[in-house]
């Protein structure tokens, strides 16, 4: 037990630290732009989407995914009890939305949050991604299919009879990315929210 309690705790570092790599700002960066300094000012794929083009964004898109998925892979293939992997998929989402090598601030979590659910739940993202794309096709708000697909996250896992751990998990993840787009609630409430164009 101790040397499983060690490589668990192996693995949560590891997935923080894979999570913190701040995936836009490196991309932005490599294309002459700090992102934090255009747009919304944040490192997720939308404003990468915006400010420096449709390529990017989409790669963003998909290595922030990643950062949330690989890590929950190493440890459902492992030997480890099922239930860490929840645990494990939190620590890279907290490591996205407060990395370490930007002083503990990072984006707001959403796509990392889909590589970690992807690997824990897909059936539940299913259910999401629907809210999300349904949403996005009548308002074109990429932050309000983002906040109600994160609400429907949690319900969808209790409903789908997901373990007491992964709705623990989901219920964490679901509140800070609604925390997170407080400032789109606000823009969406004034009536001054950026639309999506693609």
């Amino acid at each position: 037990m101790p040397h499983e309690y060690a490589i668990i705790v192996i693995l949560l570092v590891l997935a923080y630290l894979i999570g913190s790599v701040p995936t836009g700002l490196l991309l932005g960066k490599a294309c002459g732009v700090d992102v934090r300094k255009e747009g919304s000012g944040n490192i997720g794929a939308t404003n990468l989407y915006r400010t420096v083009g449709r390529k990017i964004g989409v790669i963003t898109l998909v290595g922030d995914c990643l950062k949330g998925m690989i890590p929950v892979l190493l440890v459902k293939f492992s030997s480890l009890p099922s239930g860490y992997a929840a645990w494990v998929g939190l620590a890279a989402f907290c490591g996205h939305v407060f990395s370490v090598f930007l002083r503990f601030k990072g984006g707001k979590g959403v796509a990392t949050a889909l590589g970690v659910f992807l690997a824990l739940a897909p059936l539940a993202v299913g259910a999401a991604l629907l809210v999300f794309i349904t949403l996005m096709l009548i308002f074109r708000y990429v932050s309000l299919g983002s906040i109600a697909a994160a609400v429907v996250m949690p319900l969808a896992v209790i409903l789908l009879g997901g373990s007491k751990e992964l709705i623990a998990v989901t219920l964490v993840i679901a509140v800070v990315v609604v925390v997170k787009h407080h400032e789109n609630i606000r823009r969406l409430l004034a009536g001054t929210e950026s639309r999506f164009k693609a």
